[in-house]
């Protein structure tokens, strides 16, 4: 096991109530589950997404925390939240990063796998 490893996973959901396809706006929500799954205790401190829609249109996110916060994980522990994702197509996906420092001082950054934001059934 690594010293320093956070793994994220990602639920994601259309929101078909808040999104207004005439409009060429999708939006999608998005559950991340941080976990520490080191040796060493991490706080995440900041955010750097990647945001890509079907027509190669990127768009990058970048800020401190997580919807606020900046969770401070013991080994083992994990953080949930939820937030969301507009597009201007009904398919896309997102990526990025997550900036950690150790409580040993140690900073490194965790992958947040890419993952796909589509309207139900609308992949073949």
């Amino acid at each position: 096991m690594a010293a320093y490893e956070i793994s994220v996973t990602v639920a994601t959901q259309y929101l078909k109530d808040q999104s207004d396809p005439e409009q060429n706006n999708f939006v999608f929500a998005y559950t991340i589950t941080i976990k520490n799954t080191g040796t060493v205790a991490a706080q995440v401190i900041s955010r750097h997404w990647i945001i890509t829609d079907s027509t190669n249109h990127v768009e990058e996110v970048k800020g401190l925390g997580v919807v606020g916060h900046q969770p401070f994980l013991a080994p083992g522990q994990s953080f949930e939240y939820t937030s969301g994702s507009s597009l201007r197509t009904p398919q896309g996906s997102m990526k990025g990063t997550y900036f950690c420092v150790a409580e040993d001082a140690h900073r490194f950054e965790a992958e947040i796998p890419e993952f796909v934001l589509s309207l139900p059934r609308t992949l073949h």
